[in-house]
């Protein structure tokens, strides 16, 4: 009787385990810095995007990224960028991506990716950086 409670549990943890993917990962495609590239180079209309604030834009960047700040307008940018486009996302570590990748999921975007590891990851496997300093217009 006391082994009960626990088959309970353990049949629990395996119906849990068998479910599929995390909600999150159907909306959008978090990749590691190599498959992000290639994803990204694949992709005929790519936009990369940069959701760090612009102190942290004018630092280093990726090349051909533009700066949308995830703490900006982003119902603005959203009706102004075109649905089919792929976007890819990044900032520092992927944080702020993945929270920028859903909203755009809940405006009409499907095809989304997020830079897992951010930047960081990004230096830390080898890959490029601009690191000229722009000024805000």
């Amino acid at each position: 009787m006391k082994s009960f409670p626990v088959i309970i549990v353990l049949i629990l943890i395996f119906c849990r385990s068998i479910t599929g993917q995390v909600p999150d990962s159907v909306k959008f495609k978090s990749l590691l810095p190599n498959d992000f590239h290639l994803a990204y180079l694949e992709e005929e209309k790519a936009i990369l995007i940069d959701v760090r604030e612009f102190f942290e834009f004018r630092t280093s960047r990726l090349k051909d990224a533009v700066n949308i700040p995830s703490l900006g307008n982003l119902d603005f940018t959203a009706d102004t960028i075109d649905k089919e486009s792929a976007l890819f996302l990044y900032c520092t570590s992927g944080y702020r991506s993945k929270r920028v990748a859903l909203f755009f999921h809940d405006n009409g975007f499907d095809k989304l990716y997020s830079l897992d590891g951010g930047i960081v990851a990004w230096k830390k496997d080898g890959f490029p950086v601009v690191r000229k300093k722009v000024r805000r217009k």
